[in-house]
């Protein structure tokens, strides 16, 4: 893997407060897969217990997301645009891991599936599977770091537009 998508990676976990705040860690990345780890506190329960589903979606997405840095052209980052995550059976143990694999890479959009497991004292369960899809987007380093602009085509004007722009 390059240099410039271990700093993307780096950039993705350290710059977002809520997957720092949930404890989120990055384990391992490798072109197209992505691990994950969170040791689970009572924060992240929830009524009865067990993992909130919450919690688990956010880990699954951000894997997901990584997972999609690692295969995304220079110059670009990722945005989910869609996800759908199937809760398989209540969670509860010491911690999570997230297991995310691109399924297609693309130009404009990647898919990526994560899969969720908790770890008890012996056991390691499969307790939910997301899917996602990951639009690239070129960063326009001109501008704000987090301005983005379309990857598809450029604006009548020959100059680029943040997404958010309403001309």
């Amino acid at each position: 893997m390059t240099q410039e998508r271990i700093d993307e990676l780096r950039r993705i976990f350290g710059a977002a407060p809520f997957i720092a705040d949930l404890g989120i860690e990055l384990i391992s990345a490798e072109d197209g897969t992505c691990v994950t780890h969170l040791d689970l506190l009572p924060r992240h329960l929830q009524q009865d217990g067990f993992v909130h589903a919450g919690v688990q979606a956010t880990m699954a997405d951000h894997t997901a997301g990584a997972a999609a840095a690692t295969v995304a052209q220079p110059g670009h980052m990722v945005l989910t645009t869609e996800f759908k995550i199937n809760l398989l059976r209540p969670a509860r143990g010491q911690h999570l891991e997230c297991i995310a694999n691109v399924l297609k890479p693309g130009r404009m959009l990647s898919v990526v599936e994560s899969e969720v497991y908790c770890h008890s004292e012996s056991k390691r369960v499969l307790v939910s599977k997301a899917i996602a899809t990951i639009a690239n987007v070129l960063r326009n380093n001109s501008t704000s770091p987090n301005t983005i602009v379309a990857a598809d085509r450029d604006p009548p004007d020959g100059g680029s537009r943040p997404l958010n722009s309403d001309r």
